[in-house]
């Protein structure tokens, strides 16, 4: 069986930075932090409070989905925004079989857990642009809807479960 490869994505705040790393350990892959594929001038732009343009994001997507197809002998796990459609089918394009777990939850919560974060370069204030962006997975191919409610642990062992498998004991 191919290792998986996997875009855990929501908007900021979401956990996908939290969850992702905990994810790749329990099923033994590599992990990469979608922001890290970021240019400076991304990073400069959010940092300011300005939202990311489509043409902003296809060169990040682009490096993303390029890590991720490398990682087929592997498998991975990224974070990941990807909140439209079309950002999800340019890393499905790149990586043939890619999955999506997709954390889910209020806007009030995560509004408070980002409220929370220090030392991001996401403002707290592009939370609205966000969920604007936010075009709702449901229904595609590949995307395992997950409640950003319970603590991360419980999110990680759910979504183990859905991918089809246990975390190998370690």
């Amino acid at each position: 069986m191919t290792p998986p490869r996997i875009v855990v994505m929501g908007v900021s705040g979401a956990g996908k930075s939290t969850v992702g790393p905990l994810l790749a350990a329990a099923l033994g892959v590599p992990f990469a932090d979608g922001d890290a594929f970021h240019p400076p001038a991304n990073v400069a732009k959010m940092a300011a409070g300005t939202p990311l343009s489509d043409e902003d994001r296809w060169p990040w997507l682009a490096a993303i989905g390029a890590w991720l197809a490398a990682q087929e002998a592997t498998g991975a796990v990224v974070a990941c925004s990807a909140l439209r459609r079309a950002y999800r089918d340019r890393l499905r394009q790149a990586c043939p079989g890619l999955r999506f777990v997709h954390l889910a939850g209020a806007r009030a919560l995560i509004a408070k857990r980002l409220a929370a974060r220090a030392g991001h370069f996401m403002p707290a204030g592009l939370l609205e642009s966000q969920f604007a962006t936010l075009e709702d997975p449901a229904g595609e191919p590949d995307v395992i809807p997950l409640s950003v409610v319970p603590p991360p642990e419980e999110i990680v062992r759910a979504a183990v479960a859905a991918l089809g498998g246990e975390a190998p004991r370690g």
